[in-house]
């Protein structure tokens, strides 16, 4: 049966964005973070993070690392009754230092690699399904894939979620103006 899903990016969405992030003794959630991800577990959409990880390529940290943040990520979510439904992270950068890493590939964020490998492993209902970015390359990503996107504020994600698991509802989504962005981590 297919479902509507939320795509979100993680680091300067569910967490703060203090720079190659991996360490979960350092990371902080943005404010309302995991009542948002319970909203949409609560809503019957699924949870999805799809998030660049340069820094695995740039020698940083290592692609367990990730895995290790993501597994304690849920855990914290757990807690409140919350879940990711699938983490997908990209490891590449073309600058990056660690040779197997420096690739131009079709999963690093503007490309919507990770958002289509979602698409084709879960039954998703692609036109009630929206992307939360805080950078135009999360937005550009979810418009290639066919979704709907929003630039986050930065505010309460809970508060600037709330209404559009609402305007999903009773009808199609709409998709947000952008007005900045980067090429991500």
């Amino acid at each position: 049966m297919m479902r509507p899903a939320v795509f979100f990016d993680r680091d300067g969405v569910l967490n703060e964005d203090d720079g190659y992030a991996f360490d979960p003794a350092k990371i902080r959630w943005v404010q309302g973070a995991q009542q948002a991800v319970k909203a949409v577990n609560d809503a019957g959409y699924f949870a999805f993070v799809v998030t660049n990880q340069s820094g695995i390529a740039r020698g940083f940290f290592e692609e367990r690392h990730v895995r290790n943040l993501h597994d304690w990520m849920s855990c914290e979510l757990a807690v409140v009754g919350a879940h990711i439904d699938a983490f997908e992270f990209c490891p590449h950068h073309p600058d990056g230092l660690i040779e197997r890493y420096r690739i131009l590939c079709n999963c690093r964020k503007p490309q919507p690699g990770m958002i289509t490998a979602l698409l084709e492993r879960y039954p998703v209902d692609i036109n009630a399904s929206f992307m939360i970015g805080d950078k135009q390359s999360d937005l550009a990503a979810a418009q290639a894939a066919g979704i709907a996107a929003h630039l986050f504020d930065g505010s309460n994600l809970h508060t600037f979620l709330a209404p559009l698991l609402t305007a999903c509802s009773h009808g199609p989504p709409h998709r947000s103006p952008s007005h900045r962005g980067d090429a991500g981590k």
